[in-house]
């Protein structure tokens, strides 16, 4: 299976509409993986001592952690994307280039995701904590649950209601580069070039040393680290490239709506098919006034074409998020030999969206009309037997 990542995207004023930050992205997984989506409310630890448990390892603990809302793969303990009632949203993308990949168990990309939402109130911070783990503990484990080696190293897109940062890592070595306005992606390429507003303190004699660069020209982190060909990123035919287009055709009028357009994007690779699948989405509105809420739609389930984005709003007194949370199954991640057992982690939701996909798709058969349905005509069936569905309940 060749290895696919994801996209996430961010858009600032002026490039938006309101005075807001539209955050959005695509979780491109396994086709046979369920992605869930949980709440875990703020929390006081008190016992320090006591380690926290993550995906692989463990990790020390922190005073205080913050309410967050979390899309993932229900196998595991991090995240691909999420938010945190301080407005700070977060997303992964799987990278490879020069620095190897470790073999060894350590934090993956997805436990920094989450650890970076319940630890932080601003983007910055955020990027601080997820660069100070790194530099303890580490990045590396198998990202797949099932037999399947799928190990990388991470980049992220970290925005708030002011701000966005972008990370990119290789190793125990990153880059990152602050976005205060206009439009910005991440796919699974290293796109930081010479923009670097903040960077591992050995990054660059460490690519000295490796005789990555000569010291001289002006450094360029993605041409150092990986083996792109910076001059052409921005037109070759990939995802990236194609995920810029879409937001600059948008430039000054973005919404979630259009934001939720784009992530449902067939012809750009945006919205994958395949042995890879866009297995959840999520779309963030973050408003720069303090004062009004920030928005979270998530799907919970595959194809956003083919999904309903569902709302999630930070109030007071939320309870467990049941029909989006997977069944709960002994810890099949710390066994050895791993992953011998892939048990069933499909949520009701989950599997509501696939009786009523298959209810729409027996009923298209059947009427057997060359007339392809507007996508937006399309969604609207799946949700009325989605809803339908749910009422019978």
């Amino acid at each position: 299976m060749e290895p696919c990542s994801c996209d996430t995207f961010v858009a600032l004023p002026p490039a938006t509409v309101n005075n807001r930050i539209i955050f959005g992205k695509n979780s491109d997984r396994p086709c046979d993986e369920v992605q869930e989506v949980v709440y875990f409310p703020a929390a006081v630890h008190d016992n320090l001592k006591e380690h926290l448990k993550c995906t692989y390892i463990e990790i020390d603990q922190v005073p205080e952690t913050y309410a967050i809302v979390l899309s993932r793969p229900a196998w595991l303990w991090g995240a691909e994307m999420g938010a945190n009632e301080h407005g700070v949203c977060i997303g992964n993308e799987a990278v490879w280039g020069r620095e190897e990949v470790c073999d060894e168990e350590a934090l993956l990309g997805m436990d920094l995701v989450r650890l970076g939402l319940e630890r932080a109130d601003t983007a910055e911070k955020a990027l601080n904590v997820i660069v100070d783990l790194l530099e303890k503990y580490g990045q590396g484990g198998n990202c797949s649950e099932g037999r399947m080696v799928f190990s990388y190293h991470n980049s992220f897109l970290i925005a708030d209601r002011n701000e966005a940062w972008v990370l990119e890592t290789a190793g125990k070595y990153w880059a990152a580069e602050k976005v205060q306005e206009g439009v910005r992606n991440i796919s699974n390429q290293l796109s930081i070039t010479t923009k670097i507003d903040r960077e591992h303190p050995d990054m660059r004699s460490y690519a000295k040393q490796k005789g990555w660069w000569d010291g001289k020209k002006e450094f360029d982190f993605a041409a150092t680290y990986s083996y792109l060909d910076t001059t052409k990123m921005m037109i070759s035919p990939g995802r990236y490239c194609e995920g810029y287009k879409l937001l600059n055709k948008h430039k000054g009028n973005i919404t979630f709506e259009t934001m939720m357009e784009i992530l449902r994007d067939k012809p750009s690779g945006i919205n994958m098919e395949g042995e890879f699948l866009t297995t959840a989405s999520m779309v963030s509105i973050l408003p720069q006034d303090s004062n009004v809420p920030c928005i979270h739609f998530l799907t919970g389930t595959p194809d956003p074409e083919r999904s309903v984005f569902k709302p999630f709003i930070f109030v007071p007194n939320i309870s467990q998020l049941l029909d989006t949370s997977s069944p709960t199954f002994e810890d099949s991640v710390k066994k050895k030999p791993q992953f011998n057992i892939k048990p069933d982690r499909r949520h009701p939701l989950y599997q509501k969206h696939q009786q009523a996909l298959e209810i729409l798709d027996n009923k298209e058969q059947s009427m057997r009309v060359p007339i392809v349905p507007h996508p937006r005509q399309h969604l609207l069936s799946v949700f009325w037997i989605w809803a339908i569905l749910i009422a019978q309940d």
